[in-house]
Order: C-alpha cells, then structure tokens, then sequence
C-alpha cells in the first residue's frame, strides 16, 4: 500500500512534509530544511513527555491511555499476557515516545521498519541515539522481526537525560498485531470514523 493513499488522522495531516510528501512526526530532526527520519530530536522528544503531546502529530494527549509500536519479542510477550490475564511490565527503557491510537496506526502503515518484519532501522546515527547502559537492548541495524504490534498502555513514564529521553510504559490495555502494516488499515479506519463522530 502506497504511504498516500493510507487515510490520515485530522492533526496528521497538517503536519509539515518532506519533499516525497511524508508527513514529518513531531521528534523527528530537520537538518539542511531536510527532515532525518530515523533520528530523535532530543529537545522535542522532551516537550511532548513533558507536555504530554503526540510524538507524531504534536498535539495533547488526553490523559487515560497512549500508544506505542512495538515489535518483535516485546509484542509476542504483550500479546500472550494478555491473553491469559497475566500483567505485563518491561522495565527496560525505550526512546520510542507515546501517541494517539490513530497516530500510531497511522505510523506503522507508513513507516517502512515498523510495517515489515524484515525492515531495518539505519545503522548511522547520531551520537545521541548511541546505545549505552540503559539502551543497549536497542540494535541499530537489526530487523524489526517476524511480529510488530500497536500497543495501548495505562500511562507511561519518563527521564530526561543530559542526551537523551526515556520512556516506560504501564500496564498494556489493548494489542493490535501485525505481520504487515497493511493489516492494521481496518483499525485506523474504524479509529478516524470514531474521531469524526467525536468532533
């Protein structure tokens, strides 16, 4: 499915674009008038924790329950949690900051390592994403793996670092698997129509 033609959430679409038309997400860097997708802007990743704001469209997030993709291992222990009633807690901290259910949905449809199992993210990076004690776990370069998930979680926290922000996430609430992107278009459909409804 070709990036346009995936339907946007209202707060998405005005969001400023790159010169192929992508909408830009809120943390993502300009260099040269050019976004860097793959990187993190630290000071806007810090605004939206502390503020509360989308990492996609920059707009408030009400207070209850924020999303995040997850991938690999992390969205298979998610899902057999909640299968079974057993809760889910990953201590471990993540920089892939929080949005709005559509936001995320609407990401994993149009971001090509959170859409397919076999998308890498880049490998050079900025020295700020360089993984140290706490972010080891996160490979640059590795492959998304066989399962990708959005996934709503009770609330979240955060640190901000001299470098960096990290988040963790509480208690998830709700599992939408994938092994393509293309197989959340439903959800996103049925999102924007509730949104509609609440305008």
């Amino acid at each position: 499915m070709r990036f346009d033609s995936v339907p946007k959430p209202p707060a998405v679409a005005v969001r400023p674009r790159d010169e192929r038309g992508y909408p830009v997400p809120a943390i993502t860097p300009w260099e040269g008038g050019h976004p860097q997708f793959g990187l993190t802007d630290y000071e806007r990743s810090a605004a939206c924790a502390r503020e509360r704001l989308c990492s996609v469209c920059n707009t408030l997030m009400p207070r209850g329950p924020v999303w995040r993709v997850v991938g690999g291992e992390e969205a298979a222990a998610i899902g057999e949690a909640l299968a079974v009633g057993r809760p889910y807690r990953n201590m471990a901290p993540t920089m892939e900051a929080p949005g709005h259910r559509a936001c995320m949905l609407y990401a994993t449809m149009v971001c090509p390592y959170l859409g397919r199992p076999n998308a890498r993210r880049q490998v050079t990076a900025d020295q700020q994403d360089a993984p140290d004690d706490l972010t080891a776990h996160v490979v640059r370069g590795a492959a998304r793996g066989e399962l990708g998930a959005v996934v709503g979680f009770e609330d979240y926290e955060f640190a901000i670092t001299p470098n960096r922000v990290l988040f963790r996430f509480i208690d998830p609430v709700e599992w939408l698997p994938h092994d393509l992107a293309e197989q959340q278009l439903p959800n996103l459909q049925q999102e924007l129509a509730r949104l509609a409804q609440e305008r």
